[in-house]
């Protein structure tokens, strides 16, 4: 099988998913330096949960975000498996960390050490958003992210974005809770801290799942809901 063909036939259904490839030579952290290549996989969250989101995260919303972090670590994994059967040594990295995993570090930057949204942009599937989100050409922020790291030359990656096209959109920076978004738009090379606060989001974030599901966890996914990329539905 060809490196497609290999990647392809881990994912059970094509249609609510995304793939991209990505160059990531001297951008990964220390830990990953054997890997210079990447895969992204994106898979798209449900219109009518996500349309439903208006003032924080719904019990619907939050059971297909942790469903569908669940189907892409899966996907990974999968991957993974055939890639090795094939040869090929790889790492898979799941959709997101949990509460127990996070080191004093993180808490104190809100950053780790991988970010599948910057795969996610070297790939070419996508730019950040005013509020830090991915946004894909595709489904727009309606999508979840997990990726793998490959030590093979990957043909063909795709072409980085590094600008992007919001414009003069602002409706998730109105819509933030959180205040968290400065309204700068994103590019390749500048710093999260310049237009978004990561603090103030988690903060916000972590204050509504408490009220509204009875969790203390970093859930809202009101600005996914109110970006106009990806929408299926129109708002009259």
């Amino acid at each position: 099988m060809n490196f497609d063909e290999i990647i392809y036939s881990a994912i059970p259904n094509p249609d609510p998913y995304l793939v991209g490839y990505a160059d990531m030579e001297n951008l990964l952290a220390r830990v990953y330096r054997p890997f210079r290549y990447a895969v992204v996989v994106g898979r798209r969250l449900e219109d009518d949960i996500i349309d439903s989101v208006h003032a924080g995260p719904t019990p619907q919303y939050s059971a297909m975000y942790h469903q569908v972090n669940r189907e892409l670590s899966d996907v990974v994994t999968a991957m993974a498996k055939a890639l090795s059967n094939e040869g090929i040594h790889s790492l898979p990295i799941s959709p997101t960390v949990s509460d127990s995993e996070l080191t004093k570090d993180f808490l104190q930057t809100l950053r780790l050490d991988f970010s599948h949204k910057m795969v996610a942009t070297r790939a070419g599937i996508g730019w950040i958003g005013k509020t830090d989100l991915l946004i894909s050409l595709k489904f727009g922020p309606r999508l979840r992210l997990a990726s793998i790291l490959v030590d093979y030359a990957i043909p063909n990656p795709g072409t980085p974005i590094v600008d992007n096209s919001c414009g003069h959109c602002d409706a998730c920076v109105r819509a933030c809770p959180a205040q968290a978004a400065t309204g700068m738009g994103w590019r390749a090379g500048i710093d999260r801290d310049e237009f978004f606060n990561a603090f103030k989001c988690r903060e916000k974030c972590r204050e509504l799942s408490q009220k509204r599901l009875n969790e203390r966890i970093s859930l809202c996914g009101i600005c996914v809901s109110v970006c106009p990329v990806g929408k299926t539905k129109q708002e009259h």
